[in-house]
């Protein structure tokens, strides 16, 4: 089972070392800001997407809760 899971397991040290010369390599010293300023912008993209659909989901189950409470509160008074 353990001969799976290492596929799923996060960098160790030395790996990140060598993940940041290749990246360094590749790109060189100066497209390094431009690189992580892109990584940073998509990031904060994606968390505002996903808040965004994240009070829509709360929203929606607020609105379900009210509509409960409404019919609840008519058949309550058609006794």
């Amino acid at each position: 089972m353990t001969n799976t899971i290492f596929l799923f397991s996060l960098p160790g040290g030395g790996e990140l070392i060598v993940i940041l010369f290749v990246v360094l390599l590749l790109f060189g010293g100066k497209k390094i800001p431009e690189l992580m300023r892109g990584l940073g912008k998509g990031i904060r993209e994606f968390n505002n997407a996903r808040n965004a659909v994240e009070s829509e989901i709360k929203e929606g189950m607020r609105e379900v809760d009210r509509k409960k409470i409404e019919e609840k509160k008519e058949a309550d008074t058609a006794e």
